[in-house]
């Protein structure tokens, strides 16, 4: 498949996923892909067109924070042992981070899952669901969550207290290269609570912040850039107690 040979294409080449490095914008690891790595065709530069289908099923607000997310976080999991008592992200162990997932490789991977019908099979899957990876699309202080599932090629999204769960056999190509270019890109995972380094205050603290949102368009602070509505002109009054005070 053509996502899976680019991808494929662009690890090998050390372009898609190059080593990782400190990323002083977000604090963590960050994937980035490089826009000479890979040649885009023209409907790869367009915004993925979400099937009817993934809108009816799991809601306009839950679509949104994957196409308009902000941020997309990778994470590796695994199914929950008994008596763990660690991290666990949607019920399942966080075993390790494997990065946040830049525009352009998101665009690509939400096209692949929610808006090409046809790597999504409506037979029922004779398997059982194996958690390799969570991806979650952050819009806001809402969010998004993906669950990949290998070798029983699922995935599944979180949203609103429910789930959906959708057979990807079609495409499990797409899946296979995912887990296994993901996997050499994972560290440890430490809780950002704990590190103080999500603060869900939705304030900018710093001169970056500030700038980054003074430049930003779209649902940050969007009601402050509408104009007031124009205050009747007053008109002068004039004769005896008549004065303008």
């Amino acid at each position: 498949m053509k996502f899976a040979a680019l991808l494929m294409m662009g690890v090998s080449l050390g372009l898609t996923f190059p080593a990782m490095a400190q990323n002083a914008r977000y604090g963590v690891q960050s994937f980035q892909q490089k826009s000479t790595s890979l040649r885009q065709t023209e409907e790869d530069n367009l915004p993925p067109v979400i099937s009817q289908s993934m809108i009816d099923s799991i809601g306009s607000s839950g679509i949104a924070n994957i196409t308009d997310a902000e941020a997309v976080f990778c994470y590796q999991v695994a199914s929950k042992p008994a008596g763990y008592k660690g991290y666990t992200i949607n019920n399942v162990a966080v075993s390790g981070f494997c990065g946040i997932i830049e525009d352009n490789l998101k665009n690509m991977i939400v096209r692949q899952f929610f808006a090409t019908p046809e790597n999504i099979s409506s037979d029922v899957a004779q398997c059982v669901i194996k958690p390799r990876l969570m991806l979650r699309f952050v819009r806001g202080v809402d969010y998004t969550d993906v669950l990949l599932s290998s070798p029983c090629h699922s995935f599944s999204v979180f949203y609103g207290g429910k789930v959906r769960s959708y057979n990807f056999s079609p495409a499990a190509e797409i899946i296979d290269v995912m887990v296994e270019s993901f996997r050499p890109k994972t560290i440890p995972f430490v809780s950002p609570a704990m590190l103080r380094q999500l603060l869900p205050i939705g304030v900018a603290q710093t001169p970056a912040q500030k700038e980054m949102v003074a430049k930003q368009s779209g649902p940050v602070r969007n009601w402050e850039t509408q104009s007031a509505p124009a205050k009747p002109a007053v008109q002068k009054k004039g004769g005896w107690n008549n004065l303008n005070l």
